[in-house]
Parts: C-alpha cells; structure tokens; sequence
C-alpha cells in the first residue's frame, strides 16, 4: 500500500483520496458555479481573467485544460483562438464543463481522465492550464511530471491556485474559511462537508515557495508567480525549455 495521501486534515490511504474527492464534486456538481461566486464574491472570474491574460495563448495553440471543472478557463482560452482540450477525472464536473462550452457556441474535446496518467502524446501541447485542481490530486508530483511530458519544449504551464494569504489577514480568512463557507454549503448547495473539506485542503496546500520548488523539481524553468487577493490565491508559471 503506497503512503498516506491528505484529505483536507484526515490521512487516508492514497487510493482512498480520488474516489473521496470525487465524491465531493459529484454532490456539489450543480451549484458548483454558484458557489465559486458566493464565496468569492464574483473575484475567481477576475483570477481566471488573469491566468488567461498571462498565459498568452496565440490563436491555433494547442492547450490543455486539466481539471476543467465547468470550463471557465476552457471558454476564455477558446475565446482567444486555441484549440482547446478540456480534461477533468470527475465526469459530472466535465459533462458540466462540457455543456457550458456547447452553450457558449463553441465545441472542443473533452477527455476524462486522472492528470497522473494523460493519455495524450509526448510534446501535445503549447500550453496547459490547471485551474483550482492540484489541491486535489493524489500524488501532484507525478501530476506535474505528466505535465511536462505533454509540454512541447517553449511549452508552458499555469497553475492558478489558493495559497497562502498575508499574514495578518490570517485570522479574518480563518474565520471565514471555517465558518462562513460551511454555512454556505450547507444551506446553498446543501453539503457543509464539501466545503469544510475545501478549506481544510487550501491548508494543507504547498504555498507559494513550496509550490513554485515543486514546478521547478518537475523541470520546468523560469518559474514565478503572482499573488492575488493578498495571497488567498496564487498563479504560477513555468517553462518547459527543453
């Protein structure tokens, strides 16, 4: 049996964690969009704005959005003239994601599959963009190693994530973290666990440094990274030069 995986505070078996994740989307699947702009108060569209501004897709680019979800970073890069695949582990998320690019008038493939394991061709893609996805993903170094084998070489890859936040506004996002989204998610998408978990798993998160050690220990170079909303969230980038 491999080593212990985190699932928000727990330690679960690592074979465990996919199929507990999943769990979670699989309930908050319909008020999923909903949620993200509770919480955050309508501020993920703007992060997202920005990860799509500095990925700096050219039209007829080949990306991969792993972790797609309900396919905002998806239609955005669409938006711009790539050629995007979307990609989640969770089907209900990427049936979601799915839908809404279809909505938007715009069709692209959509694969389910586990990011530790793409089943994509070495060197298939200019860029690849993971949205609010990492936190979950059992073991993220061989995530991040799949990555970079898909990467062409000038390839390039943006994680866009929550992180750590400035110190002294610690205790505030404290008290939010583990008391208002609960609230929310029990009485707006009816599960206060989801979103116990959600903010239990931002905590046990590599920050900012860890993260960026990680991209870098993966072979991705030129690495760094933007703080947004004073740290609650992270974008980092990453070159695959060779």
């Amino acid at each position: 049996m491999s080593a212990p995986a985190d699932f928000g505070f727990e330690r679960v078996p690592a074979e465990e964690k996919a199929a507990r994740v999943g769990g979670v989307f699989d309930r908050v699947a319909d008020r999923y969009d909903l949620m993200n702009d509770l919480m955050s108060a309508g501020l993920h569209r703007l992060w997202k704005a920005f990860a799509v501004a500095v990925a700096r897709v050219r039209p007829g680019e080949r990306v991969l959005d792993l972790a797609t979800g309900s396919g905002d970073l998806a239609r955005a890069l669409a938006a711009r003239g790539a050629d995007v695949w979307m990609s989640d582990v969770n089907a209900r998320m990427l049936a979601r994601g799915r839908d809404r690019m279809r909505d938007a008038g715009r069709i692209a493939p959509a694969v389910q599959c586990d990011a530790e394991r793409l089943p994509f061709a070495a060197a298939a893609f200019d860029c690849v963009t993971l949205g609010f996805g990492l936190r979950n993903m059992t073991r993220k170094e061989a995530a991040l190693a799949e990555v970079v084998r898909v990467l062409k070489p000038g390839g390039r890859l943006l994680v866009l994530e929550f992180s750590r936040v400035w110190p002294p506004l610690a205790p505030a996002y404290d008290f939010y973290s583990f008391r208002v989204l609960p609230w929310l998610g029990r009485h707006v998408a009816g599960d206060e666990a989801a979103y116990r978990y959600l903010a239990e798993s931002i905590r046990v998160h590599p920050d900012q440094e860890a993260l960026r050690a990680m991209l870098e220990a993966a072979g991705l170079e030129r690495v760094e990274h933007f703080n947004l909303a004073a740290g609650v969230v992270a974008l980092h980038r990453g070159w695959k030069l060779r």
